[in-house]
């Protein structure tokens, strides 16, 4: 299978696709004006301690305060108890605390802080606040994982054994020499951070995570990855510098993309990027998904559509869920979708068949950088999962509340308009002594007035005894509408 990652540099938005075997499997968006902050590390004021939630509000500079909670401040392994310190007893309000965003701000929510700090590098992460030693779950070799173990617990108990460190996936394979550069590396990084921080006033940036681009090749070059594609000389020359100092085996495979169509044009990324947005997914048999993404959960419902099958009913949703299954693991990546997340597959009645989709689901999630859980089909035939969320979805970061209908997805009919003009005028006349009103609306709803509900405008006017002067007006959304007392 081979895998290459596009970046498209634009004047203040970088983009960033990663794509295997042809198919877009993940997107990533950075713009100037908005950054995402999952990494970063501020010196935060407390706001505010909650003993009854166990959290406190911390100001960190941004438009809503983060929320801390106790365990994101205590391991609570190396406590020995079942539950953290009580709040209160880690922070006062107005205290000056170090801590590190852990999820973005997402909607009306802040960001998720910790003071329990981590600092990536290429091959590994240092835990400021811990002494473990531990190595990724994604190295499966039992012999590579001994053996990455004892090195770095060699390289820390000789260098700093106050802090703790974890091998990451990228260090599969890393030389001691290439693992004691990349602890040196973190170790003087780590005493500039903390410098920052001891003369910081509060809510202030001490370190922010690299810019997209040299972040996805950080955390995504491997060997798996065949070849990078630029489209900015310029950016092409920096990502090559910053390979040869932490990737230096990795720099031949970046090259600068100069075709004539735009680099996101290539494995049709673009047309994958639009897609992702709409709330329909067609499957190749002809069945679809629905995806909605709501601020509690996200809602997949697999429909059949247009195919029929050739045999028989469970045959049919077999072969539907099936497909369902692998676009659906796709989709999660692609739109970065998180938290929990309900699939309605189609009903089938053998246990058999059911084990074989979430197995199915488990595979094609194996290869997602996010960790996810993911339950047995329930008595409702439904699949419940969780799958971690750090930062926003494609959808939150490239769209926005539709106007007209405020982000419900639907809004009021003509009819539903007609009638609740309807209702104010007779509102209005009770409540002034005018001469008559003048209704400004949209032009279809006026129109509706005008055509179907004419007879009931005269009977109003009768009852009234005043006359209603209807004025269309295209800038009024179809809700929308005034009545005026003349």
């Amino acid at each position: 299978m081979s895998t290459e990652i596009l970046v498209n540099i634009a004047p203040q938005e970088t983009r960033v696709a990663l794509v295997e075997s042809g198919v877009v499997q993940e997107a990533y968006v950075q713009r100037a004006l908005r950054h995402g902050l999952v990494g970063n590390l501020y010196v935060g004021q407390v706001q505010r301690v909650l003993p009854g939630m166990q959290a406190a509000f911390v100001d960190i500079g941004l438009e809503r305060t983060g929320f801390l909670h106790a365990s994101d401040m205590v391991r609570l392994n190396d406590t020995g108890d079942a539950a953290p310190p009580q709040i209160s007893s880690l922070l006062t309000e107005g205290q000056k605390v170090l801590v590190q965003v852990l999820k973005d701000p997402l909607g009306s929510k802040g960001a998720r802080l910790t003071t329990l700090p981590s600092i990536p590098s290429r091959y590994l992460v240092l835990l400021p606040s811990d002494q473990h030693v531990g190595v990724s779950a994604r190295i499966e070799d039992d012999a590579e994982r001994e053996r990455l173990r004892a090195l770095v617990t060699d390289l820390v108990a000789n260098s700093d054994p106050r802090f703790g460190v974890i091998v990451r996936t990228a260090g599969e394979g890393a030389t001691e020499e290439q693992l004691a550069q990349d602890l040196a590396f973190l170790h003087k990084l780590w005493q500039v951070v903390s410098g920052e921080a001891a003369r910081a006033e509060p809510r202030t940036l001490v370190h922010g995570d690299l810019p997209l681009a040299m972040r996805i090749l950080r955390d995504l070059l491997g060997v798996d990855v065949d070849r990078v594609r630029v489209d900015s000389a310029e950016e092409c020359a920096r990502l090559k510098s910053f390979t040869g100092t932490f990737i230096p085996q990795a720099v031949d495979i970046i090259e600068h993309y100069d075709g004539a169509a735009p680099i996101f044009d290539l494995f049709g990324v673009e047309d994958d990027l639009n897609r992702a947005l709409d709330r329909r997914v067609p499957l190749k048999s002809g069945g679809h998904l629905v995806i909605d993404q709501t601020e509690a959960m996200t809602t997949i419902d697999v429909n059949t559509g247009a195919y029929t099958g050739y045999r028989n009913l469970e045959e049919t949703a077999l072969k539907t869920n099936l497909e369902a299954a692998q676009a659906i693991a796709r989709q999660l990546r692609l739109r970065n979708l998180g938290g929990i997340i309900i699939i309605d597959f189609i009903d089938m009645q053998d246990v058999a068949h059911r084990e074989q989709i979430t197995r199915l689901l488990e595979r094609c999630l194996a290869r997602d950088p996010a960790r996810s859980v993911i339950c047995p089909v329930s008595p409702l035939g439904l699949v419940e999962m969780t799958r971690k969320r750090t930062r926003e979805s494609l959808g939150h970061i490239l769209c926005e509340p539709c106007p007209a209908c405020e982000g419900r997805g639907y809004i009021k009919t003509v009819d539903t308009v007609c009638y609740e003009i309807f209702r104010e005028i007779q509102r209005s006349a009770r409540q002034f002594e005018a001469q008559g009103f003048l209704v400004i609306a949209a032009p279809q709803v006026v129109e509706q007035l005008r055509d179907e509900l004419s007879m009931g405008m005269a009977e109003l006017e009768e009852q009234l005894a005043r006359p209603v002067r209807l004025q269309p007006e295209t800038a009024y959304l179809q809700d929308a509408f005034d009545v005026v007392p003349l």
